[in-house]
């Protein structure tokens, strides 16, 4: 896909709302399209990720293996929203994985390249980075929402087994 395609799509996305124009063409020079189908694994747990995603369309669900429990669901996202951010700080491995389950179309963006073009551009790294921090902020409210949530059924069911208990 064209560069000039890329730039397009990229402006349609949340994730580029706050962009200026310089930037969203950089990102689009160095990205293409990927298509994946519902069941399939954009990257693993434990694995190492050297790209940046951008959700298009569908809906990817993140995923942390549980011992005990096996994969437990912690968050879906969609479209505008980005994963694989940690391959961006060159943080190794995956700490969940990301599962698409509904059919999903994904700017995918070389880390290594966007990287360089941080250190090659100031502006462009300040933009980047403001946007990783404002979805890395979404992510931590609802991550903690869902916890908040957890614990709540925790001690739902703590006072049940109590109630039981004193019958």
């Amino acid at each position: 896909m064209e560069p000039e395609q890329l730039k397009f799509i990229l402006e349609e996305l949340r994730f580029s709302a706050d962009l200026p124009p310089n930037v969203i063409q950089s990102i689009a020079e160095v990205a293409c399209v990927r298509h994946l189908r519902q069941g399939a694994y954009v990257f693993r747990e434990g694995l190492e990720n050297r790209d940046l995603f951008l959700v298009r369309s569908g809906r990817i669900a993140l995923e942390m293996n549980v011992p005990g429990r096996g994969p437990v669901r912690i968050l879906t996202v969609g479209s505008g929203e980005m994963i694989g951010w940690s391959a961006l700080l060159g943080a190794g491995k995956m700490t969940a994985s990301a599962l698409v389950v509904e059919v999903a179309e994904l700017v995918v963006s070389p880390a290594e390249k966007l990287q360089q073009e941080c250190e090659a551009s100031s502006e462009f790294g300040f933009h980047l980075m403001r946007q990783m921090a404002d979805a890395l902020s979404r992510r931590l409210v609802a991550t903690r929402l869902q916890l908040l949530d957890l614990f709540a059924e925790s001690d739902e069911r703590s006072a049940m087994d109590s109630l039981g208990e004193e019958r």
